[in-house]
Order: C-alpha cells, then sequence, then structure tokens
C-alpha cells in the first residue's frame, strides 16, 4: 500500500519463520552524487543511526541488540538499504526504531567529523583489497562519462572535503517519503503490522526531491586496459563489457550467460581454467543497476598464468557468442538459479530486500516476471545476447599484479586474445548416478525436533523446514588424524581431491551430476570434523544424498587430479597473505598454539604442501574412514519419516566400527608474543588473542556473552574505538571454539600511525572487564541479543543443518538445539567478570600483526596510488 505521504509499504507475512525482517529501502545512491560530493550518499548511511532528537549516538543500535535483533545498511549504485532482522515480537521496535532514524537523524556537525574518519579507515580497507581495487578500476575503463566510473565510496581527499552542509542537504533533497520503501517480512500479523506503520510512517511530510541525475554515455568501440601493482603475492584479473540496465529485453539472457560460463563445476571457465589449475578462482557476473549494466569475468591467479587465463576466458566467451551454447547448458544453469532464486527468499531479510527492490524499479510483478524469463530463455536467445553486448572490439581489462611481476596488460593483448575463434568444446561425460536402493525400515527418536535414527555405520538426523523448495543434504564425519607440520594441508587437499571424481563419475560428470539437482558440491575441510554438503531442489534430496556418501566412500583420488588440486591449494595458502582480516588471524594462532591442528591453517602451509602425494592423501582417506561413524544431516522442505527410510536404504548396509574416543586438549602458547609481518598497506591489521573456553567447556555461554557485550554495534569496544576515537573501522570480539581448544579472539585495522594508540586503547577497555562486572543493561542488552538471534539465525535450512551438525559432532548434543536462549540467560555478570579477570590478563596475549609500511602504499600505476 502507498501512504498519503506517498511511502510504499510491503508486508508479506511467513507464519513460519523464526523472525522479522524490516528493511528500509531508499532511492539515493551512488548515481545520485553529483562529483562534488562524491561518496556522500554511504556517509550519509554511516550517520542516518548516530542519534535523533530523542536518542543519543548508539541508543538505536543498543535498542536494537536488547530487542534481540541485528541492524546493518548497505549502499549502492541507485539505492541504500538499512535493515533490521529481529525475533517477531520486537516489530514495534524495529518499526519505530528505523522510522525515527530517516525522518528525524540529526546528524550532529561533531559526530561526521568523527565519522568521516572512520569511513576514510573503511575506504583505506578497500584499496588493500585487491578483488575490489580491481572491479571497481574496471569501471572506470569502461565508462568516460557514467558515474559508475567513480571510486565509489569516495577517495581519501574526497571524503575530507565534504561538509556538514553538504550531507544536511543530500539528506534532506534525497530521503523523502515517496522515495522509500519499508518492507516487512516475517511472523507478523499483516492488519498489525500495517498499523505500526501507519503509525510511525503517516506522519512524516512529502517534499519534493531535488535530483542531479548521472550524464548518459554513448556506446563506444575499442579495446581498453590498464595495470596496476601493488604489494601482494597473487594476481587479479578482470574483464569486461558494458551491458544492459535491469529491465533491458538482454538483462534475463545475460543472467543466463553468466551462470553457463561460471555457476558450479560444471560452468565452462571452471572447467577451461580453474579444474586445470591455470587460476584458484573464477566467476562471471551481470551486473544490472537500472542505467547501465556490466559483464565481467574475474579471476585470481599467479601472475605468471595472466595470458593464459585471458585466452581462457575469451575462448568460453566466444563459444557463448558462436556457436552458442547448447540446450543442455541452459538447462543446467536454469536449474542453478532456480535453486539459487529459492535461497534468495529463503531468509526474511532476503525477501524483503527483493520484494523492496522490484517494487522501487517498477512493480511487484517484476519478480515473477524476471523468474517466467528465466525459465523461458532458450539457447538462440543467450547466443544473440552475447553476439550483441560481449564483442570482442568492446572488452576492457584490469589486470592487478605483484609489483616485480614482468607481466603487463595492454589493449593488444586483450585484442589478440578476445578476436580468435574458439575451439571446439570437450563435451561431458553423461552422468550416471549411482543407484538409489529401495527404501528401508528406518525406527527413531525425535529430540529437539530432529529425528535420529541410528544405523550401523551412521546417524541420521532430519529435520524438516518449510518455506522454500530446498533441501540441505551433508554427510560429515568426526576427524581424528589431525595435520601436523610436515602434513600440513592433507586434510584440506583429501577432501577437496574427493570432489574431482567419485565412483565411475569424473569430476565433470560428478559436477554436472550435482548441478542437475540444483546443486553444487562444497566440500568441508575444518580442524575437527569433515565431509561434503549441498543444497538441492527438494524433489531430489535423494540423489544428493547417495552422490555424497559416493563422494565420501569412493573418491577416485586419481594422480593428475591429485597434483591439480594441490598446485591450487599452494596458489590459496600464498594468497592468505593478501587478506587484511585473514592474514593478522592466521599469525595469531600460529603463535599461540604452534604446529598444532589449530595453529596451523586449514589450506595448509605454502613450504608443506608441494611435499603432500596421492598416496599420503589415500592413507589419510582410508585412516579416517574407518575410524567411526558418518553423520548425515537433511533439513529442508521434506517429511522425516519418509526421507529417512529412503535414506537407510542407502546407509545400512555399510559397515561401522565404534568411534575413537575424542583428542586430547591443545596446549597453548603464553604471551605476550607477536608474529608481525610488514606490507605495503595502507592499514595496519592487529589480531589479538587471549585464552579461552573451548567448544564443550561449561564456560562457553559467558565467553560468548562477553563477546556480545564487547562487540558489534553499541558494544564496548564499538563505542570506545570507533565512535568515540575513531580509530577503526573494523573492530570485533569473538569467542573462538573448538573441540579441544578456544580463545577470545580480538581484531582491529587502523592506519599504520595509529597502531600504538589503538593497542593501547584496546587493553584499556578489556581492563574495564577484568575490574568490574559488566552492568545489569550492558549484560541484559547482550543475552537479549544473543537469545534472539539463537532464533533469527535459524531462517534458512543450511544454518539449521550446521547447527545440528556442530552439536552432534563437537557439541552435547541434539540437547542443545532446544531451547538456546537459555544458556546465555543463565549467564551472570559475575561468570562474564571472573572469565575476563581470568583470561583477559595483558601478559598472557599473543598477537598477530600485518603493518601497513609507507605512506600511500598500496596499488598503483607507474608507482602512483590507484583511485
Amino acid at each position: 500500500m502507498v501512504l498519503p505521504n506517498g511511502l510504499t509499504l510491503l508486508v508479506q507475512p511467513d507464519p513460519a519463520a523464526p523472525a522479522v525482517a524490516v528493511v528500509s529501502h531508499v532511492c539515493a545512491g551512488f548515481f545520485d552524487e553529483p562529483d562534488r560530493v562524491a561518496g556522500v550518499s554511504h556517509v550519509l548511511e554511516h550517520m542516518l543511526f548516530k542519534g535523533t532528537p530523542t536518542r543519543s549516538v548508539g541508543a538505536i543500535a543498543r535498542e536494537t541488540k536488547a530487542a534481540g535483533g541485528y541492524l546493518n545498511a548497505s549502499t549502492g549504485y541507485t539505492h541504500t538499504t538499512y535493515f533490521a532482522v529481529l525475533p517477531p515480537a520486537s516489530l514495534r521496535v524495529a518499526l519505530d526504531l528505523q522510522s525515527d532514524a530517516l525522518q528525524r537523524s540529526v546528524l550532529d556537525p561533531d559526530e561526521l567529523r568523527r565519522e568521516l574518519r572512520v569511513i576514510i579507515e573503511e575506504a583505506k580497507r578497500k584499496l588493500d583489497t585487491p578483488a575490489a581495487v580491481a572491479g571497481e578500476t574496471l569501471h572506470a575503463v569502461l565508462f568516460d562519462r557514467h558515474r559508475i566510473r567513480r571510486w565509489r565510496i569516495g577517495t581519501e581527499e574526497q571524503l575530507a572535503a565534504l561538509s556538514h552542509a553538504d550531507v544536511v542537504a543530500y539528506y534532506r533533497s534525497r530521503y523523502l517519503p515517496a522515495r522509500v520503501v519499508v518492507a516487512v517480512v516475517g511472523a507478523v500479523e499483516p492488519d498489525l503490522a500495517i498499523q505500526l506503520a501507519r503509525e510511525f510512517f503517516e506522519g512524516w511530510p512529502a517534499a519534493e526531491a531535488t535530483l542531479d541525475p548521472s550524464p548518459d554515455e554513448p556506446m563506444r568501440t575499442g579495446v581498453r586496459a590498464r595495470t596496476l601493482r601493488g604489494d601482494v603475492r597473487r594476481a587479479d584479473l578482470v574483464v569486461g563489457w558494458r551491458a544492459v540496465p535491469a529491465l533491458h529485453p538482454d538483462a534475463v539472457p545475460l543472467d543466463l550467460a553468466a551462470a553457463v560460463l561460471a555457476s558450479g563445476r560444471a560452468s565452462w571457465l571452471y572447467r577451461r581454467l580453474r579444474e586445470p589449475g591455470i587460476v584458484t578462482a573464477v566467476g562471471a557476473w551481470h551486473f544490472s543497476p537500472p542505467e547501465v549494466g556490466v559483464f565481467s569475468i574475474g579471476a585470481d591467479l599467479d601472475s605468471g598464468r595472466l595470458a593464459a587465463a585471458l585466452e581462457g576466458a575469451a575462448e568460453c566467451t566466444a563459444r557463448l557468442r558462436d556457436p552458442g551454447p547448447a540446450p543442455e547448458d541452459i538447462a543446467r544453469a536454469q536449474t542453478l538459479l532456480r535453486a539459487r532464486w529459492a535461497r534468495r527468499l529463503e531468509s526474511t531479510e532476503g525477501r524483503a530486500a527483493a520484494l523492496a527492490e522490484a517494487e522501487a524499479l517498477g512493480g511487484l510483478h517484476l519478480l515473477e516476471e524476471e523468474y517466467d524469463r528465466m525459465l523461458a530463455v532458450d539457447a538462440e536467445a543467450v547466443r544473440r545476447a552475447a553476439a550483441e553486448w560481449l564483442a570482442p572490439d568492446r572488452v576492457a581489462g584490469v589486470a592487478y599484479l605483484p609489483a616485480s611481476a614482468p607481466e603487463e596488460l595492454n589493449p593488444g593483448m586483450l585484442q589478440d586474445a578476445f578476436a580468435r575463434p574458439p575451439e571446439p568444446a570437450s563435451p561431458l561425460t553423461e552422468p550416471r548416478a549411482p543407484a538409489i536402493p529401495g527404501a528401508a525400515p528406518a525406527r527413531g527418536t525425535v529430540e529437539s525436533g530432529v529425528l535420529h535414527v541410528a544405523l550401523p555405520a551412521a546417524d541420521l538426523l532430519i529435520q524438516r523446514k518449510s518455506g522454500v523448495p530446498l533441501v540441505s543434504v551433508g554427510v560429515y564425519r568426526r576427524r581424528t588424524v589431525h595435520d601436523t607440520l610436515a602434513t600440513s594441508g592433507l586434510g584440506a587437499l583429501a577432501v577437496r581431491a574427493a570432489v574431482r571424481g567419485a565412483g565411475e563419475l569424473d569430476a565433470g560428470g560428478l559436477a554436472l551430476a550435482f548441478e542437475r539437482l540444483g546443486g553444487a558440491l562444497s566440500p568441508v575441510a575444518g580442524a575437527d570434523w569433515f565431509g561434503f554438503g549441498t543444497s538441492v531442489l527438494a524433489e531430489r534430496a535423494p540423489e544428493a544424498a547417495a552422490l555424497l556418501d559416493l563422494v565420501l566412500h569412493a573418491p577416485r583420488f586419481e594422480a593428475d587430479a591429485v597434483a591439480k588440486e594441490r598446485a591450487t591449494l599452494a596458489d590459496e595458502a600464498a594468497q592468505a597473505a593478501d587478506d587484511m582480516f585473514r592474514y593478522p588471524v592466521l599469525l595469531a594462532l600460529r603463535a599461540a598454539f604452534g604446529d598444532t591442528r589449530y595453529g596451523l591453517p586449514g589450506h595448509g602451509l605454502p613450504e608443506t604442501i608441494p611435499g603432500l602425494t596421492e598416496r599420503m592423501v589415500r592413507e589419510w582417506h582410508g585412516a579416517e574412514l574407518v575410524s567411526g561413524r558418518a553423520t548425515v544431516v537433511l533439513v529442508g522442505e521434506l517429511e522425516p519419516e519418509r526421507a529417512a527410510e529412503m535414506l537407510a536404504g542407502l546407509f545400512a548396509g555399510r559397515g561401522g566400527s565404534a568411534p575413537k574416543s575424542g583428542s586430547a586438549a591443545v596446549s597453548r602458547s603464553e604471551g605476550p608474543a607477536a608474529s608481525v609481518a610488514e606490507r605495503a598497506k595502507r592499514q595496519t591489521g592487529l589480531a589479538m588473542l587471549f585464552p579461552g573456553p573451548s567448544r564443550g567447556s561449561p564456560e562457553r555461554n559467558a565467553a560468548e556473552v562477553w563477546a556480545a557485550i564487547a562487540s558489534g554495534l553499541g558494544g564496548r569496544l564499538f563505542t570506545a574505538l570507533r565512535e568515540e576515537r575513531s580509530l577503526a573501522y573494523t573492530v570485533l570480539a569473538s569467542s573462538w571454539q573448538r573441540a579441544d581448544a578456544g580463545a577470545l579472539l580480538l581484531y582491529l585495522a587502523t592506519s599504520p600511525e595509529r597502531e600504538a594508540e589503538a593497542r593501547d586503547a584496546l587493553l584499556e577497555e578489556l581492563a574495564g572487564f577484568r575490574d568490574q562486572p559488566p552492568a545489569p543493561d550492558e549484560l541484559a542488552r547482550a543475552v537479549n541479543y544473543l537469545a534472539g538471534q539463537a532464533l533469527v539465525q535459524r531462517q534458512t535450512a543450511s544454518a539449521v543443518a550446521g547447527e545440528i551438525a556442530d552439536a552432534w559432532l563437537v557439541g552435547g548434543g541434539l540437547a542443545e538445539l532446544a531451547d538456546p536462549a537459555a544458556r546465555f540467560r543463565a549467564v551472570t555478570a559475575d561468570q562474564v567478570r571472573d572469565l575476563a579477570a581470568r583470561c583477559l590478563d595483558p601478559a598472557r596475549r599473543v598477537e598477530g600483526i600485518v603493518r601497513g609500511v609507507g605512506a600511500g602504499a598500496g596499488a598503483g600505476e607507474g608507482g602512483t596510488p590507484a583511485r
């Protein structure tokens, strides 16, 4: 419905949902900004929740947390979205808070000055992220006039130049009721939701918007290229074309073209580039906001393989144009997109955002029309769209390379690659999926809503979750063979090599077998358990379980396949050093736990991976298979009893052995100690590790309450380090829990010159936890948040399946699932203080530091910083 002031309200009830989402979609984004105030949309996103006439700075975040929900926002090219996801009983709170911020944000000048320093830190973090730099630079290469060409959130210089008057003027001219869509989705009564929304939004006065549209840009021909260089271990390559906006008739065919190229392991680019190890990862996207579109292909790779990667991307693109995809290629892509569509709408937040976006674009009917068109598109339509928009004389490319790499991406290199006619493709072997045995009796018990059937060699754990026609399926085992320094990465290699063929299916046939069910095969290799999972269309769940069982028990482990996966694993291990969040954490864990399974990265070490052999992989797999029982988890739109009978027929015939006893607790090094790496980066990433409870410890819940008090919007650390001192954009605390060890983990990223100040501020705040128990309102807010999130996080089948698997494999069993909120409500303030007093001792801390060095360090051309 449309309120008298022009605001559009959408309400969709879902009685089965464990949450309610309120999404406010404001039609104001980067395309709305004149060049003089580039980045102002994102600045306003940060400022909107920083106080109203009746709520102080941080109050909105604290109230959301106290209501059991989380609050976030994102800025896009055409809109800014604010969302809150809470337990259903907190709908009034969410509507009250969002309406107050949208209508009455005070935009205090002093707060703006502080927040601009935080946003500049965010911009620096983005410049330290190679894939983000390469992707946005491609837009600058493709476009000369349209605003998509600009560095999206603004440069440091542009942000520093924004005035309070600029932000206020933009707010008053763009944040108007007629430009806002509010969507409410979840376990709500529609009439009540409408009544509440009208109560909070109807008084917002209507006003006329002042708009400044982006300049148009004519189409052009001509190949363009740019090379960036920086302190990176690996390269990022992205090529692209100007494509079409969202409502163009060719938008859906180009979406299908991207899926043919890069969705799933049977996709063209995966088989051409990822499977042989030319790239570490590859993807294709058709990005289509309302005004313009970009079709792009991106890859992570060793810089020495730049020419080979270009050749493969060009070959696959040429095949799209001529002869075009085969009908079976389109059928595979459509099945995957059907499942992706369902996953997008599975959570209340995802559904509310999709509804609001469609309404803002032209109406809710667009959602169904897009779905129908996706299923109606044929191979010829995709070929015609590719021939029209992905022409070789319109391609552009960006390569972000290590500073010392001799390679260079230039227009001639692009032109030569993309002008060649395609080579004939190698057809996929038609998969012969394993037969599914007939149903067998399956007696079980129900605990915490989960049906448990104990078979001789497997435990079946099945739960119905209605909502969308998907089922999450996983087959897992508890690990008993752990990596050592000499075998670092062996478990990951074995699990990942298994997906390159099993039984009679080679890698392509195995991938195609899963993708015809609507899912992709995902290997899982954690420190405590391993296995394989997928999410498929509901009617195909038994077939998916049979395939997963085949991968677990009968991987082919062919020498060539193991060698290729080993090379890719080594590339990923090297690439980890370019991640300014993950790398400091890895350094801290290594310093704390040394050469144990918790100190060694799951993907292995670059120096040990080359020594892993096919024989070692087979021995690891054999040892793990005889160590215990499989755990089979199914969650989704199914009948548990019927599913159990089908699975019993599949798993009942296998032999099993008693599970081995749990492994001993892992010792931890005592601090203070630090592991430091220096890089030419704009920020310093600091991870700080203290002793903490393990997954099975009685104190684990107190640790999670401590983290909720310390971290997140409205948390102590967020308020002290970000809100009050503008020391960092990212500040977080978490309770890192594993089966046989635990830690209290903190992380922040700040400017290199403020590292000491940030560390001192962090330690000062931690001292407060040791000295005094949390205040009653802090404790209540954290407990309510955790209790609420325990329900909110059960919105998707995959999340529920993960919770079941974790509780069964390394937790206290299914009883944990019955009332997850109760364990948080039992935590007292004294328990939090006692935990902090014992664990947060500065003398026991271990740090992992990736220290940015050099002013203006980062990606650039010819030694100059990138835009």
